[in-house]
């Protein structure tokens, strides 16, 4: 996808570090003092249930400003009945473009092929107030939930049909693609190839921590 001063296109082998450099920027101190998205990135390559047909980068005069990554997920409802979906995420914009528009222009690009892959539903984990502009809602609308009946606000659907839910309730099975970043070692170790940042606190922490921390209620 071309524009008058971008260009979107796939992620290539010879991007990788550029892209976790990226996202390291995009989320330094974003939601916890320092970030390990970057790491998530380089690991969840190798997953099994990693979308590389979905990842995608945004490139401006040469330089990758923006991506957005992928994987597979399940729904389950209360007859044990699958249903595959994706997860989104990381959606990474370097901090001198965010604001811009180039997040909903990466989504809007990778929703169509979502669908067009045969996939009706999305969900990522996030602050609301980043995504419900795109279509995104409460998992609450949708009853999706985690196992144990734990709707969490941070829990978000985006549905491609307007019939891909059909008010049933469904569990939300994420992938373990994260579970490396639970290593801090191992995260700080990565963090050493890179260029030193400092770790702070700021107000978009308790943010997060809110939005994560928040359950709903009928």
């Amino acid at each position: 996808m071309n524009n008058n001063d971008y260009m979107i296109r796939l992620e290539t082998a010879k991007d990788y570090r550029e892209v976790e450099t990226l996202a390291r920027e995009a989320f330094w101190n974003v939601s916890v003092p320092g970030c390990n998205e970057h790491y998530f990135i380089h690991v969840m390559r190798q997953h099994k249930d990693y979308i590389p047909e979905l990842a995608y980068v945004m490139e401006m005069d040469g330089k990758i400003i923006g991506c957005i990554m992928y994987t597979k997920a399940e729904l389950a409802d209360e007859n044990g009945n699958i249903k595959p979906i994706v997860s989104m995420g990381p959606l990474c914009i370097h901090p001198d473009y965010q604001r811009r528009g180039y997040s909903k222009a990466l989504l809007e690009h990778t929703f169509e092929i979502v669908k067009s892959m045969g996939y009706d539903t999305v969900i990522n984990f996030g602050n609301p107030d980043n995504y419900v502009a795109r279509g995104y809602k409460s998992c609450k609308k949708y009853n999706v939930c985690f196992e144990g009946d734990v709707f969490q606000a941070a829990l978000l659907v985006k549905v491609l049909r307007d019939d891909a839910l059909d008010g049933r309730k469904w569990f939300y099975h994420p992938n373990n693609a994260d579970e490396p970043c639970g290593n801090t070692e191992a995260v700080a170790e990565f963090d050493k190839l890179f260029p030193p940042k400092v770790k702070a606190w700021q107000p978009s922490q308790e943010e997060f921590y809110i939005h994560s921390h928040a359950f709903l209620r009928d």
